[in-house]
């Protein structure tokens, strides 16, 4: 079964021959592989580049592995492009395979790395060079920083609900409920059952992540890595902070745990694209809140199945949903403050926050958007559109619901969609 990545596609189109490394990120086992060596690939096939005009480079497999030296792979591609009339393209997956070299040309001790050999292999005119790679020696957003403004970043991201439609198909709502229980991660889809889909989501923690982030950044505790872990889990949409963490770990476990540590240690998990932070921001004040802010998961389904598959607050899940549509369609998503004048029980006007689930922000253009999985009551509506009213200003307004079929607006131009159609819409925004 293949799914057709369109809109990665198109942005590898975009960047083709621009002079800079196409590097491909993203959290592990999301595709990163599959969308160069077979989606894009294919692509360059049928528009006329040859095969021999594609130089494949897989470090983690043997034949390739005298190409982990630097020094080797640059001379075997040169062989291979100087003097050529035609354009090259040169794919390096697992790129964190590759060693460095010592310089032949100079004895301070300075290795050769894989950097230098893509950098030098850039400057060639009739090459093209793009590279994957995240695990435990070096994650994908490591490559962006040894580059230093000479890449291009592909981030790829685990399926979005459309691509997960396209391949799964049937009854949209019924693949919304799959979507929310199992997530949107490839390889789930080609599991034979429920028991195989849960027990392929569990072992992405316990054999990838967790043992990429402990090598990777030398963790010395690793039971408070799990426990922050899960934490974050059972909290996506809701706010929190290092301090509370540090707080809650104490409480339950009775270990003191510094709040410096746990922000390194959150820091590692949204290096390896587990985890997206998204701040709070005062629409009328133009500016940011330090703390505390809101963590949504990557992915549904490694968030469902590290907590056991319990949990099921399909309001904080639909929420962790539409943040990361929002995430992969390249918008900027804040939480949204507004402030309401109230009354206190001392009989004082006090300025009260209210929240707005998503500010979305491209460019100059802003929507507000709010994450109502139902809204029964016109008490429940009242309290869902107050915020709104409070931001003083005509951007758009949306609410996304799963309790409503067809799209609306109301007396006050606000729109009212369900959460399939918002997904699916990819013009709405």
């Amino acid at each position: 079964m293949e799914i057709k990545r369109n809109s990665y596609l198109q942005q590898l189109i975009s960047y083709r021959f621009d002079g800079l490394v196409k590097v491909i990120t993203g959290i592990r086992r999301c595709g990163k592989s599959y969308l160069l060596k077979n989606i894009y690939r294919d692509y360059l096939l049928e528009n006329g580049v040859k095969d021999e005009q594609i130089i494949m480079i897989e470090l983690d497999l043997a034949k390739d592995i005298k190409f982990r030296n630097p020094l080797i792979l640059s001379s075997y591609v040169r062989e291979k492009v100087e003097g050529s009339k035609e354009d090259h393209y040169l794919f390096v997956d697992e790129i964190q395979m590759s060693d460095e070299a010592a310089n032949p040309y100079n004895s301070d001790g300075k290795k050769i790395t894989f950097y230098d050999a893509l950098n030098d292999l850039r400057s060639l005119p009739n090459l093209d060079v793009y590279v994957t790679g995240s695990n435990s020696k070096m994650l994908s957003s490591d490559i962006l920083t040894e580059f230093r403004g000479r890449s291009d970043e592909i981030r790829v991201h685990p399926l979005s609900f459309a691509e997960y439609f396209s391949a799964a198909g049937g009854d949209k709502n019924e693949a919304f409920d799959d979507y929310a229980f199992y997530g949107g991660m490839p390889l789930v889809l080609s599991r034979p059952d429920d028991a195989a889909k849960m027990n392929y989501l569990k072992s992405l923690f316990t054999e990838v992540y967790i043992k990429d982030i402990v090598e990777r950044k030398k963790i010395e505790r690793q039971d408070v890595l799990e426990q922050i872990l899960d934490l974050l889990c059972s909290s996506i949409g809701s706010l929190t902070n290092p301090a509370k963490i540090a707080d809650t770990l104490k409480s339950r476990q009775g270990a003191f745990v510094s709040a410096n540590t746990i922000r390194a240690y959150i820091g590692h998990l949204e290096d390896a694209f587990l985890f997206s932070e998204s701040k709070r921001y005062d629409v009328k004040g133009k500016s940011y809140f330090d703390f505390p802010n809101k963590f949504y998961s990557e992915d549904i389904g490694l968030r469902n199945a590290r907590i056991g598959f319990r949990q099921q607050e399909m309001t904080h899940i639909m929420e962790n949903i539409i943040y990361n549509e929002l995430i992969n369609r390249q918008f900027s998503v804040d939480v949204g403050v507004v402030y309401a004048r109230t009354v206190n029980k001392n009989g004082n006007s006090v300025r009260t926050p209210r929240e707005i689930d998503f500010v979305v922000t491209s460019g100059s253009k802003k929507t507000y958007i709010q994450s109502a999985y139902a809204i029964p009551t016109e008490e429940k509506m009242e309290a869902e559109l107050r915020p709104f009213a409070l931001t003083g200003d005509f951007f758009p307004k949306i609410v996304v619901r799963k309790d409503i079929g067809k799209r609306w607006y109301d007396e006050k131009g606000i729109l009212h969609i369900g959460v399939t159609d918002f997904l699916l819409d990819k013009e709405l925004i």
